[in-house]
């Protein structure tokens, strides 16, 4: 992006900001969820004690020689900011780099028994088989009788929606999950990107995931309504190539998102095979890219996945931390354009996102102010309020 100096890089080391709070309380919060989680030997168990002690005392230290990705790490900022307090560095790069670490803690890229275990995945289970998967799987019934636009908009705003879910929001967020939904768009615009998936069209739509779980099932019932409904030939669903973020999508949740619509009864078990039949030939293929493990905005993506997004007659981007690398993990005023912030980006482009941290584009003054009258700043990071936002001239150079 060009230089910003009205709209600075979000930085952890402000006490009592929202970022502060992530590294001070959610990470140790994590730490101490993953110890618990799986039956981890002495080893592991210090290792994640020193993170701990680290992530509250220490400064950010190098990756072990023999690390498979340390020369990526390197290249996104770790030759920079090793030895420095992970509150003074930007605060998408620190997040970021812890979750690398306690991937690290746990052998998840040691050669052993452990190479390769999520140390998320009994998080991510319990979600997924809980009775209300059943009950949002069950209502996907009545929604058949519905005109197509009717369902169409419900999978969209179940997709948006959705976003609720997040495991790693849920561990800063006290009571969240006994909170009404708030169906409060800040900004909808909706119809615009059901103009770019225009019946009978031939678009290959990009959805990039976030979570896993009762997240990833709505986005994936979208996908399944767009292919049966002629809205795409084909979709690509990207997914991180490993654990990140708590709850974030990998392949083998995709595989577990799949088998619980397969067995699903009526409706949600007619859209699972059908994903299943979609996979098989070619309409929908599931790619990691190792950027979206990257501690970076998508504006640096690299030329290959820049050349699938220009190919693509949408790309969606599902979640809170996407929107940040999308937008840039900057102070906007509010009332900056999301045209504007995503001006790089080389095809169409849209922004699915239940608002939990504190970058926002593309409000009316009007909007920001009315939420921060009723509000303060509570409406950015407390999972009430959503956004649906599309850029659809995005080119690079324009």
């Amino acid at each position: 992006m060009p230089a910003t100096p009205f709209a600075s890089v979000i930085l952890g080391n402000e006490p009592g900001s929202f970022p502060h709070g992530v590294l001070a309380e959610r990470h140790p919060a994590i730490i101490r969820q993953v110890r618990d989680a799986l039956p981890y030997g002495p080893g592991q168990h210090r290792a994640l004690d020193e993170l701990l002690k680290s992530c509250a005392e220490g400064t950010v230290a190098p990756l072990p020689a023999d690390a498979p990705d340390r020369a990526a790490w390197h290249a996104w900022g770790l030759a920079e900011y090793a030895g420095q307090s992970w509150f003074d560095v930007p605060w998408l790069w620190s997040e970021s780099y812890f979750y690398r670490r306690l991937l690290e803690a746990v052998g998840y890229f040691t050669p052993g028994p452990w190479r390769g275990i999520d140390p998320f995945r009994p998080v991510k289970r319990a979600e997924l088989d809980a009775p209300e998967t059943d009950r949002e799987l069950a209502a996907l019934d009545d929604l058949r009788d519905l005109p197509e636009p009717e369902r169409g908009r419900a999978l969209l705003h179940g997709s948006l929606w959705g976003n609720r879910a997040d495991l790693g929001f849920r561990l800063s967020a006290e009571g969240a999950e006994a909170r009404e939904p708030a169906p409060a768009l800040v900004a909808d615009d909706s119809e615009r990107l059901w103009s770019l998936l225009p019946p009978g069209g031939a678009a290959d739509l990009v959805l990039v995931a976030d979570n896993a779980g009762r997240e990833l099932v709505p986005d994936l019932l979208l996908i399944a309504h767009l292919l049966a409904g002629g809205r795409i030939a084909r979709a690509v669903l990207q997914v991180k190539p490993y654990p990140y973020y708590v709850s974030d999508a990998i392949m083998a949740d995709v595989l577990d998102g799949l088998e619980r619509l397969r067995t699903a009864p009526g409706a949600a078990g007619e859209l699972g095979r059908l994903l299943r039949s979609a996979m098989a030939d070619g309409r929908l293929t599931v790619r990691a890219h190792p950027f979206f493990c990257a501690p970076l905005p998508y504006e640096r993506m690299p030329p290959d996945l820049r050349a699938e997004f220009a190919a693509a007659g949408l790309t969606v981007f599902k979640g809170d931390l996407n929107y940040r690398r999308l937008v840039g993990d900057r102070r906007w005023p509010p009332t900056t354009p999301f045209e504007a912030a995503t001006a790089y980006f080389p095809g169409p482009v849209a922004a699915l996102r239940t608002l939990k941290s504190e970058v926002i584009t593309g409000l009316t003054a009007a909007t920001e102010a009315r939420l921060v009258t009723a509000e303060g700043q509570r409406w950015r990071t407390d999972g009430t309020h959503a956004l649906i936002q599309v850029n659809r001239s995005a080119r690079e150079g324009i």
